[in-house]
């Protein structure tokens, strides 16, 4: 009787061994090459690098070259079939999609749409310091550093990351990450839900992201004047900003405001439903506008001449002699003016 059994079980179990081969496995059919150029250049570059699924790396090189390695990935998809991906990437080791045309360089335009099909590559790029830069990955990371710029980076779903940059930079993403450190001009930074940090940066500087926190330390170096400022908004996440020396409007949905600077320009900081703490100079001069719902209004160490009426969870009034306005909203949290 058992044998019986495994007589009808037999051809169960060989056709379900045999699904694998029937369908798509994943990194199976992978294939991957890549390609080595070096382009000559007589001064400043402009860089222009796009990719659809890969990463985008660039940094500072020779002066007077441009030096491009690509890691050239294929697949059709289906385990056996290889020999069209292998033909691709064939294709594209000998003739790699650069394009020049004295200092310009476009890097990533493959206008086949056959030879685009279930390929990436990601590029590694080196690069005089006078360069200008447009880089973008549609789900890779891209990383930019020690170009003078301007740069502009963008990708649909990876990480931004630029650093040591001394002109304008403009940096998004669809729901990655975005970092910027040591940023010398305009800064430009968004993600649709990953966090923002932003470190030693210009101004002024307009900073947003739809649900992720965002930290901001402004140098005071920017393209703009000494009293740029800037703004920060997220849907959901905390904000940190300090160094700021201007004009500051901040906002988030349910997440903490900290911000610290001195206000030559008017502050509005506003949440749902978080703590404000605000931290300026021991002697400035303002004019106090705070309204909390719930919450608490704390000023420990001013002193505040009243204007108009005060009442629970609000409190308006002229600090010093008066001057720019910080106007502080929240739903529910407590408010501190340090």
């Amino acid at each position: 009787m058992r044998n019986h059994k495994n007589a009808y079980l037999w051809p169960v179990m060989l056709a379900l061994g045999a699904l694998p081969l029937m369908f798509p496995v994943s990194g199976a059919a992978l294939s991957q090459g890549s390609f080595d150029r070096t382009l000559t250049v007589t001064g400043p570059v402009q860089l222009n690098v796009m990719t659809g699924a890969g990463d985008i790396r660039v940094r500072t090189g020779a002066a007077s070259q441009v030096h491009v390695y690509g890691i050239i990935r294929a697949s059709n998809g289906w385990i056996f079939s290889t020999g069209d991906a292998q033909s691709k990437i064939r294709e594209l080791e000998a003739h790699p999609p650069i394009v020049q045309e004295g200092n310009f360089i476009r890097i990533g335009d493959i206008t086949d749409p056959a030879l685009r099909r279930n390929v990436s590559i990601s590029y590694q790029i080196e690069t005089p310091v006078q360069t200008q830069l447009t880089a973008s990955s549609g789900s890779g990371d891209v990383t930019a550093t020690g170009i003078q710029g301007p740069v502009k980076a963008t990708s649909g779903s990876g990480n931004v990351q630029v650093s040591n940059v001394s002109d304008v930079l403009t940096a998004s993403t669809g729901s990655g990450d975005v970092q910027a450190n040591s940023i010398g001009g305009e800064v430009h930074l968004s993600s649709g839900s990953g966090d923002i940090r932003a470190l030693e940066v210009g101004s002024p500087f307009y900073v947003s992201t739809g649900s992720g926190s965002v930290r901001l330390i402004e140098s005071g170096s920017g393209a703009g004047s000494a009293s740029s400022g800037g703004k920060v908004s997220t849907g959901s996440g905390s904000v940190q900003v300090s160094g700021v020396s201007g004009p500051l409007r901040v906002g988030t949905g349910s997440g903490d405001i900290t911000a610290q600077g001195r206000a030559t320009g008017d502050w509005s900081l506003e949440t749902g439903s978080g703590t404000l703490i605000v931290r300026l100079p021991e002697h400035a001069a303002f004019n106090l506008d705070a309204h909390t719902d719930s919450g608490r209004i704390l000023t420990p160490h001013l002193s505040i001449t009243i204007q108009g009426s005060v009442g629970k969870g609000e409190l308006r009034g002229r600090v010093g002699s008066g001057g720019p306005l910080v106007k502080l909203r929240t739903g529910s949290g407590d408010i501190e003016v340090q």
